[in-house]
């Protein structure tokens, strides 16, 4: 969940929902609209920022988007992944309504600026948000109806979004159709898998969620319940069953794309596998795709999976014949690393019709004998498959998109059965299966069944995208023979490689009893592999270097006759910026395709004892500068230099940068000093240039850092996070989102603990969604936008006095008039505030006529004056594009 960005793609009784039209969608502003700007043949497309309130008066913030062209049009309802927000889906909206759809995106309840508790997706609450957004698409007149009150409208999004798609089809049966993403089909089978807590998942949700008290009661009593128990009970089961798409699987009956990711602890293969038979069976189309990518990390192939999920679309709401919607079953396959940027070079394969998980199994022998297995008291140390939350971004999502990642097994702690050497080429496609006798010291037995594949001579060993499959044996002090369905993976297993058949006692990602116990594992035949030979691989091009490589080494030759050896190390350093913490020089960074660019001549300069604030919306390129300004990916051109040194991957000059941007994973059972310590020693520079106690006093921690990170709430993990990204005292700090999942105390201890470190001389360059926030703490800005500078300069001068007032009124206006006074000439919008009204002028509009206007409309109004916050500077700059 960064643990931002995988985590924010999810978690992100029942009672039939009220009649649609029953309870109206109640605007609460009149919205805003702005017109996207187009290039060349590209579309205009229009945006209305609207809050609408829903049942027991919680608000939601929306945005609709609708292209520039007359007529009506396919609706589309596009929902935003856990811990995260509409914003999030701003760049696909912005394409959806580019190919002809009116696309509604919102902030689901307690997230962002919309109100509520936090409900997972409950029936009563969020399914019922959903049914109502549909009322309102219904009474839009640029929304295509198949009949009154009922638009042409498909839902999509991803992990939490993906869940809402599935719950509202099976709830309310004017959807048409579906495109959910690495979600989840039954959540109690995905948070309890064979009964077994998967604790850090857990917590990572009711932390990105603000913690416990953000949700509903139910959900947070059961949390801390089955928390602190460590084991799931029937009550928690029920509770999360009622608010999973498995509930209302015999009513999902519209053409459903199911995406679902292989790299993925969270919502594994086998929960679009459950989505996809229990659909199909109810007669409605079905195509499943397995990306490399998922919750853990790796690639999620989001231009590939949104022109499928476009096409998907375009089939069932816009009823094209032609559209190629792919096939049935299509799985991406790695097939080594691209030398020139390290990344995973994928594969299609596909087949006419989806295998499921067990497709023509074959026998693998294995061999052990019988075997103890010791549960430690207190379950530590732990075994590691995956690291939750962990794998996204940077160097672990890598590994995990190539199938090799961190696995440790302690030894005593486990059982292993090997094969012998393989004879051929094995590809696994789908769920192994074993049987095995386990026999317990105690009633419960919990173990961690995976399958490794093994190089020759027991060499390196690979955990396939670093899943395993808990389960828990009751009755398991007589002995009992049971049947392991390992996780569902995409795998090929090498000549001469072994498969091994491992069961340990502990894993990291999930509760074991804390009773030490002893496991006795014994084998009772053989490993049964599914190979889904209906499955094949598109053939690979011809490598592009046959071509160009003898006219290439032409012309190198060439250049080398020509002119002197090119040279390679890096520039000198200018001495005139020696005291400059960072001045970046036209620098441009293109897409892996090269066809685009994610920034382009971009330049700025900041000083010392500046705290700078990176803006811009989503896809303007604020991440791909700070990984180039960190030395993460090397420019296309211009150049970065901190204190006069040029920036290039491993400079020396990077140990005077600190900078948190994915988030920090701690270990839970050390206190946070013992945290803090372990990780400088990890750098291997000496002790006492840590600086650890000055880096904690302006971190503000206190006497919680002699407590287990476990106890840590959300804000003081940031905090420590933070003072880790402190030690050595950089003198260029870089936060990405420190203030991600905090609430308003802990904002405002974020802010004084950015602005106190930069009150020292040094230099700090904050990058966030709250510009509130940045307003209040950020010295400078600069504002991007498609990859290039917007404007750049202090604070003051860039929010100016603008074309935004508030009106004080004597009682607060009412909803009506509100829309009347947005409808009014020279005004571009109108919002309700707690004190009056906060208006913006159109080109045409005066203040005079405005307040001439409220006079004739008898609101009363009691003051009028200039209103420019840094959210209406920056959408004035950025032209309606966040």
């Amino acid at each position: 969940m960064d643990l931002r960005q995988p985590l924010r793609g999810l978690l992100r009784g029942p009672r039939r929902l009220l009649a649609a039209g029953a309870a109206a969608v109640v605007l609460a502003g009149a919205g805003t609209w702005t017109v996207a700007a187009a290039s060349g043949d590209t579309p205009a497309v229009h945006r209305s920022d609207r809050i609408m309130t829903m049942g027991g008066g919680v608000r939601l913030d929306t945005s609709y988007f609708t292209p520039d062209t007359p007529g009506r049009h396919p609706a589309v309802l596009l929902g935003h992944g856990f811990g995260g927000t509409k914003d999030d889906v701003r760049a696909q909206a912005q394409d959806l309504a580019e190919d002809g759809y009116a696309v509604l995106t919102w902030s689901a309840r307690g997230f962002g600026r919309s109100t509520g508790k936090i409900g997972l997706n409950d029936p009563k609450g969020e399914v019922a948000d959903v049914s109502k957004l549909i009322d309102w698409l219904a009474r839009r007149p640029e929304v295509r109806l198949d009949k009154p009150g009922d638009p042409r409208v498909g839902i999509t999004g991803a992990s939490y979004g993906g869940a809402i798609a599935l719950l509202t089809a099976g709830h309310d049966r004017r959807v048409d159709a579906i495109a959910p993403a690495i979600t989840y089909w039954n959540l109690a089978d995905a948070l309890f898998p064979n009964g077994v807590f998967k604790k850090l998942w857990a917590g990572f949700f009711i932390n990105s969620g603000g913690g416990c008290a953000k949700f509903e009661p139910d959900l947070c009593r059961m949390y801390e319940r089955v928390a602190e128990s460590g084991t799931p009970d029937d009550r928690a089961r029920r509770l999360l069953e009622a608010r999973s798409p498995s509930a209302v699987g015999d009513r999902v009956k519209v053409p459903t794309l199911l995406v679902q990711g292989q790299t993925d602890s969270l919502f594994p293969l086998n929960q679009a596998d459950a989505a996809a038979r229990a659909i199909r069976a109810n007669g409605a189309p079905v195509d499943v795709d397995w990306i490399a990518g998922g919750h853990d990390g790796g690639d999620p192939e989001q231009s590939r999976v949104q022109a499928r999920v476009t096409a998907w679309f375009d089939r069932y709401l816009k009823d094209d014949r032609g559209a190629d919607t792919g096939p049935a079953f299509r799985v991406t396959r790695t097939g080594g690393v691209d030398s020139t940027d390290g990344a995973a070079q994928l594969r299609g394969a596909s087949a006419s019709s989806y295998p499921g998980l067990h497709s023509a199994p074959r026998d693998i022998p294995l061999s052990g004998s019988v075997q103890r297995v010791a549960n430690p008291a207190g379950a530590s140390p732990p075994a590691v498959s995956a690291l939750p939350g962990l794998g996204a971004g940077g160097g672990l999502a890598q590994l995990s998109a190539l199938g090799v990642g961190v696995s440790l097994d302690f030894p005593g702690q486990y059982a292993a059965f090997r094969s012998a050497p393989l004879t051929r080429d094995l590809r696994i496609t789908g769920a192994p299966t074993a049987t095995v006798h386990i026999t317990s010291t105690t009633d419960d037995a919990v173990l961690f069944a995976k399958v490794y594949d093994v190089g020759p001579d027991g060499g390196r060993q690979v955990l396939p995208s670093q899943l395993v499959t808990p389960l828990r044996v009751t009755g398991a002090k007589a002995g009992k023979d049971v049947t392991v369905t390992l996780p569902a993976i995409d795998h090929e297993v090498q000549k001469g490689h072994r498969l091994s058949l491992v069961l340990a006692s502990t894993d990291l990602g999930y509760a074991s009893p804390a009773a030490p116990a002893t496991y006795t594992v014994a084998l009772k035949g053989d490993l049964k592999v599914p190979t889904a030979p209906g499955v094949s691989t598109a053939a690979a091009p011809l490598p592009s270097w046959v071509w160009w490589l003898p006219l290439t080494g032409a012309a190198v030759a060439l250049a080398l006759l020509l002119t002197a050896r090119r040279r390679t190390a890096a520039p000198a350093p200018a001495p005139e910026l020696a005291d400059v913490p960072l001045e970046i020089t036209g620098l441009s960074k293109k897409y892996k395709n090269g066809d685009a660019y994610s920034v382009r001549d971009l330049s700025f300069r900041v000083e010392k004892g500046q705290v700078l604030g990176l803006l811009g919306p989503n896809g303007a390129g604020k991440t791909t500068t700070l990984r180039m300004l960190m030395g993460l990916i090397r420019p296309d051109g211009g150049e970065i230099r901190v204190f006069g040194h040029a920036i290039r991957p491993g400079a020396p000059v990077l140990s005077r940068v600190g900078a948190f941007v994915e988030g920090a994973g701690f270990l839970p059972h050390l206190s946070g000093r013992e945290n803090l310590e372990l990780y400088w020693r990890a750098t291997g520079r000496p002790a006492e240039d840590a600086h650890l106690d000055e880096a904690l006093e302006i971190a503000g921690l206190g006497d919680a850092l002699a407590r287990a990170v476990r106890t840590y709430s959300q804000g003081m993990r940031q905090r420590l996070a933070i003072a880790q990204a402190m030690l050595g005292l950089p003198d260029l700090l870089i936060l990405d989102e420190p203030t991600n999942g905090l609430d308003p105390p802990q904002i405002r201890e974020m802010r004084e603990v950015m602005i106190r470190y930069a009150a020292g001389g040094r230099t700090v360059i904050v990058s966030s969604h709250l510009l509130a926030e940045v307003e209040q703490s950020c010295t400078h800005l600069v504002v991007m936008d498609r990859g290039r500078l917007v404007q750049a300069g202090p604070v003051g001068e860039i929010t100016g006095s603008g074309d935004t007032l508030l009106v004080g009124t004597a009682t607060p206006v009412e909803e009506p008039v509100a829309e009347k006074v947005a409808a009014l000439p020279g005004v571009a919008s109108a919002l309700r505030t707690d004190d009056g009204l906060l208006v913006r002028l159109d080109a045409d509009g005066t203040a005079q006529r405005l307040v001439a206007e409220l006079v004739r409309l008898d609101v009363p109004v009691t003051s009028a004056g200039p209103h420019r916050r840094l959210e209406d500077a920056f959408l004035t700059l950025i032209g309606g594009s966040a």
